[in-house]
């Protein structure tokens, strides 16, 4: 959790954890990164109605966080891990998850569509390399560049509160037409895909050093 907000959250986390009621078990918080990815999904969707569904998606992206960061984090607290189970259904829900909330971007009025896949297809790439280095060194790494999925939804919030209140003015292009949260995902699926290449060569570099000098 080396991120930006890394030291934030995690007290924010502890502070809850040592609140919450029996009956909140890291099941229950898992169910409530579902339902906020739902929601973020609907949300986005149902802009296509009308623009204030943002907040719907924004109040997804507040769920989303409490769930997808609380479920590990009480089982931890609690004593009550289960490492194969947890690991396993954690990150299918974040698979799905990040599906979901591509394809509501995707088919709100806001985002074009080959823009929400690329957004979408290059996070899924950060999310391959951090369950592939975490096979090869059993470390669980959720931030690249001090960027993580909290300063993301993060991002998604505010970008979601400028859009309403100032609606989403476009630019043409040499792309064609392209709006302010085309932009915005543009940048972030860029920027993932740049921090993918740039991990890949530099921690290939890493482990070939050190199998190397290992070698018989």
């Amino acid at each position: 959790m080396e991120s930006f907000l890394g030291t934030t959250e995690r007290f924010i986390l502890d502070w809850l954890c040592r609140r919450m009621p029996p009956w909140v078990t890291p099941d229950v918080m898992t169910a409530v990164a579902i339902i906020g990815a739902l929601m973020i999904a609907g949300g986005y969707a149902l802009t296509n109605i009308d623009p204030a569904f943002l907040w719907l998606a924004s109040l997804g992206l507040v769920l989303h966080w409490l769930g997808d960061s609380m479920d590990g984090t009480l089982a931890r607290h609690r004593h009550i891990e289960r490492p194969r189970y947890g690991y396993f259904v954690d990150h299918s829900i974040d698979g799905l998850s990040v599906f979901l909330i591509g394809l509501g971007i995707g088919l709100s009025p806001y985002v074009r569509l080959d823009v929400a896949l690329l957004t979408l297809s290059s996070y899924l790439l950060i999310l391959i390399l951090v369950f592939v280095r975490t096979s090869v060194t059993g470390e669980f790494r959720m931030a690249y560049f001090r960027i993580g999925s909290t300063e993301i939804r993060l991002v998604m919030v505010l970008a979601n509160g400028v859009v309403y209140v100032i609606g989403n003015p476009a630019v043409d292009t040499f792309l064609g037409p392209l709006s302010l949260y085309d932009m915005i995902g543009s940048v972030m699926g860029v920027l993932f895909l740049l921090a993918f290449v740039i991990v890949v060569v530099s921690f290939s570099r890493t482990l070939d050093r050190e199998e190397r000098t290992t070698r018989p």
